[in-house]
Formats: structure tokens, sequence, C-alpha cells
């Protein structure tokens, strides 16, 4: 990493902030640049939605959820009042539902204990439920104009080939963010927050960079290099654990039947199908017929693979036909079901 001039900030600063003005991408959640000049702010419930929904997902994805949230629960106060269950049924399909859960009792706490108005600070938005380091900082700066230093993943790509970052992440994060840190100021800076993620979204991408349109390239050591694609320095990956578990699919009529899961752990307070433990062992037919929820003529129906963030799963299912204490669920409403029991449901039924 090489020194910097005093004056390198403002110029970058300058550069990057004038590349935003410009081309600033149109997201459902954001109050433009020339808005603000005009004097609209941010809501910070609209910035902490979309900034939660963005957790792990991307734009595309993310944003008929938050048109949709927000056409349902257009307040906090509104979502805060909200029913577990519905909440989690509106979320199903954006995974990691340990965040539904979390935006719920955020919600919840917005509205008891502030009544209904976030915090400003990233202090007072760090006590609230499930707001992390990240999520504070991003709120503060982009709906209170706070001073924050914002980092999420495509600003660490653009500091780590800005400063050409040899330290590997997840090593490298600490001096990443530090060094990020180095670039904020007093001015624009919710503008400052989102013109780095716009640069790492758009330009500095991860695989092919755009360096020949790039507004800060003048001051980039990545791209000095003559490689600035293979910024940030990765570490080698462990392999993901496997987990081997069953899926029964149990229908009635044009009925499934349908189990709501125990609130904590994974994909907890969600409907799905009925399933066995995940263990690291498979199953064999006799197994998986012992241990489901009723006793029916159970055809095996074959397997499906899932993917989550720490590990795979290999999921067998099985189907019959039968009756029994369930959530039962006409076929129709098995969309909104999180994707690794549609995928094992959809299985099913392509050979009944």
């Amino acid at each position: 990493m090489i020194a910097r001039p005093p004056l390198f900030r403002d110029a970058l600063r300058s550069a990057l902030l004038t590349w935003y003005d410009r081309q600033a991408r149109d997201l459902a959640w954001r109050v433009g640049p020339a808005d603000r000049r005009g004097g609209v702010r941010s809501d910070p419930y609209r910035v902490w939605l979309s900034e939660v929904m963005l957790q792990q997902t991307t734009v595309p994805h993310a944003t008929p959820y938050f048109l949709s949230f927000t056409q349902r629960w257009p307040t906090v106060l509104e979502l805060a009042a909200v029913e577990d269950g519905d909440l989690m049924a509106a979320w199903a399909g954006l995974g990691y539902y340990a965040r539904a859960r979390n935006l719920l009792a955020c919600a919840r706490a917005v509205a008891d204990q502030h009544g209904g108005v976030f915090p400003d600070t990233e202090e007072g938005l760090r006590a609230l439920p499930g707001v992390g380091a990240y999520t504070a900082a991003a709120v503060a700066a982009i709906a209170f104009d706070r001073e924050a230093n914002v980092v999420d993943g495509n600003v660490e790509r653009v500091i780590a080939r800005l400063f050409a970052v040899e330290t590997p992440v997840p090593d490298a994060k600490p001096e990443l963010k530090a060094l990020a840190a180095g670039l904020v100021t007093a001015e624009r800076p919710g503008d400052w927050a989102q013109a780095l993620m716009d640069m790492g979204a758009t330009v500095c991408r991860p695989r092919s960079p755009l360096c020949d349109i790039c507004p800060i390239s003048e001051w980039c050591e990545g791209l000095k290099t003559g490689a600035p694609e293979t910024y940030p320095r990765k570490t080698k990956k462990a392999d993901r654990p496997r987990r081997y578990g069953v899926a029964w699919l149990l229908t009635r009529g044009e009925e499934v039947a349908l189990i709501r899961r125990p609130p904590k752990g994974l994909l907890g307070g969600m409907l799905g199908l009925p399933t066995s433990d995940w263990r690291s062992a498979p199953w064999s037919d006799e197994e998986a017929v012992a241990a489901a929820p009723i006793n029916a003529d159970w055809q095996d129906r074959g397997a499906i693979e899932h993917v989550f963030t720490h590990f795979s799963l290999t999921l067998r299912v099985f189907a019959a036909e039968g009756e029994g204490e369930f959530v039962w669920t006409p076929r129709e409403g098995l969309g909104a079901l999180p994707s690794v029991f549609l995928k094992a449901a959809l299985a099913g039924e392509r050979l009944l």
C-alpha cells in the first residue's frame, strides 16, 4: 500500500461525487442526489428496510419485496403491528429468515421505545434489536447525513483495489474499514456512502471491472498493477459441510400438509413441509418411513439439493396421501414457502 499525498482524499471525493451526481442508480428506496440537493430527505424506515433486505441478496431480487412491504406497511408503526406469521410469509423467498425475525423485533422496539421515530445516531441505532454496525452506519449516513463509515462488500472491493491491499479477506476487513474511514468527511456523507456502493456495483465489478470509465482510476493502485480484478485478495474457502434430511409431502386432495417450524433456528417461524432432523449421515428408506409424521403409504420421490450459507443439504422427498393435524394449504399457495420446501414440494408433485 502506497502513502497518499494530503490532497488525495479531496480530489478523489470530488471526482466520485461528480460521477454519482450524473450516474446514481435509480433505486426504489433511494432519494437521488438532485432531490437531496433540493432538500428532500430519505425516510429512515425505507433506508433501514432496504438495507436489511439487501443483506445477502441482490438489488433486482430485493426490489419487489421492498415495494410489496412498503405498500402493505408504509410506516414502521404499521410493520410493528403485523402478526409474526404474516411477516414471515411475506419474507419467504428472501432467505436468511433470522433477518425477518430481527426486522420485526426492531420495528416493535422503534414503535414501543421511540414513538415510531428511528434514532438519528449510530449509537442509538446500534441499540436496536438486530441492527449491526453496518446497518447502523448506513442508516445514520443515508437517512440522517451523519459522518458514518459505511462499508459493505462493494465498498470493500473498491477500497482493496484503490489501495492495492495485499492482505486477503476476511483478515483484511479491519484494514479496509480503516482506509475507507479516511475518505469520510462531513460533506455529503449519505451521497458519499451511496456513491461508493454504486461504484462497486456498476463499475468496480468483481470479475470485469470497467476501469476505462472509472472516475477515480487515476488514483487506483490496483489498476497500476495491471490486474485490478485480483483484488481483494482471497483466502481459499473451506469446503462447505453436507447434511442429509427427509421431507414428507402429505396431500389431501388439492391440499398439502405444512407445519410451523419452531421460532428459533434455521427457517424459524416459517411454514414448511414436515422434515426430519438434518444430520451428517444419509437417511435410509426404512429410517425415513419410520420417522414420518403419520403412518401412510410413503413413496420415495427422489432428492433435492439446497445450499445454505454454512452447509449444503441433500433432502430426500417421500410423498403420500393421508390425514392429520397439520396446516392444510392449497397447492397454489406453496409459492410462498421458503425455497428449500418449494423445491421439495415440486419434486414430489412432479411424480404424483
